[in-house]
């Protein structure tokens, strides 16, 4: 029993943490003074008066709400619940000055500004830690909306949009191949297996919109050696007759005679590189897909 941690320590631990935090954030401007209660027991403000930098937030009283849509100290609160994270809101009376950046333009008159705090709740209760934390306005009456990671939702993205491993034109199971004879590797192209792919993810107000595209392939041969290509490859066409490609190829030095089922395992990895921007952000992801072909390298019969 000594070990674990009361869910009422736990709820005391984070509003008091909250309201050191938002001292952090609020800058140095000037200390206001009105009585709003906080946290009881919080060890850094007077329980009867706010001392909080740069404008008064009541913690853990008045506004304050979970992240489940629930009542916490005695206000309705929205929906915090999303991307893995919870969070709280705490609603900011007095309002901070109209020339604060934390408005973004907002209109004072018309907006009610919020602090928010998340956490992960997957995490053990001594665990949690502040993950996200910052302030948002919203139009007057109404319950802020949960507080969304761009980045999850630019993977949200990604996951829809079914990217695959390279459509290997050639080389194929069926080709007919020879020892000293270059083989001309390339893939078609299509949005799920090259790209360019688009798609877009939302929540909380905020979309993301992330765009797919295939920027390598490493061809492993079978034979022990790798090609790296930059791009789809060329296709082969009669004309060139025993040239090289001159984008993505490979020349074997010996037979799959001595290969596994007599073939050799080629193997096709592709790298998707994608660019995503969207809740005023913009990164980038990378995902891996791969496809196999067994190819039968022969030698040259000649006729006599």
């Amino acid at each position: 029993m000594g070990d674990e941690v009361d869910g009422h320590e736990v709820d005391r631990s984070r509003s008091v943490l909250l309201a050191r935090r938002l001292a952090v954030l609020t800058g140095t401007l000037v200390l206001a003074t009105a009585g709003i209660s906080h946290a009881d027991g919080d060890p850094d403000v007077d329980a009867g008066e706010c001392q909080v930098v740069k404008f008064c937030v009541g913690v853990g009283v008045g506004d304050e709400t979970d992240g489940s849509g629930g009542q916490a100290g005695g206000a309705q609160g929205g929906s915090g619940d999303t991307t893995g994270l919870q969070c709280k809101y705490t609603k900011i009376e007095p309002k901070p000055p109209a020339e604060h950046p934390a408005w973004k333009g907002q209109d004072p008159k018309k907006s009610d500004m919020y602090f928010y705090s998340c956490w992960d709740p997957t995490k053990p209760a001594g665990e949690q830690q502040q993950e996200l934390d910052g302030f948002v306005a919203v139009p007057a009456g109404q319950n802020p909306a949960p507080q969304v990671d761009p980045q999850e939702l630019a993977q949200q993205a990604v996951d829809s949009m079914t990217l695959l491993g390279p459509d290997i034109a050639s080389p194929k199971a069926a080709g007919k191949y020879t020892v000293g004879v270059p083989m001309w590797m390339w893939v078609n192209q299509s949005a799920t297996t090259f790209g360019p792919n688009t798609a877009s993810a939302s929540a909380g107000g905020v979309t993301v919109t992330a765009t797919a595209k295939v920027s390598k392939i490493v061809w492993q041969m079978g034979d022990g050696t790798s090609v790296t290509c930059n791009g789809p490859g060329t296709k082969y066409q009669a004309s060139q007759g025993m040239a090289k490609s001159p984008t993505c190829g490979h020349v074997y030095s010996k037979t799959s005679a001595g290969a596994q089922g007599g073939k050799y395992q080629v193997t096709a990895t592709s790298t998707w590189t994608i660019d995503w921007q969207g809740g005023g952000q913009a990164g980038q992801l990378t995902e891996i897909r791969q496809t196999n072909v067994q190819v039968a390298i022969g030698e040259l019969q000649v006729v006599r």
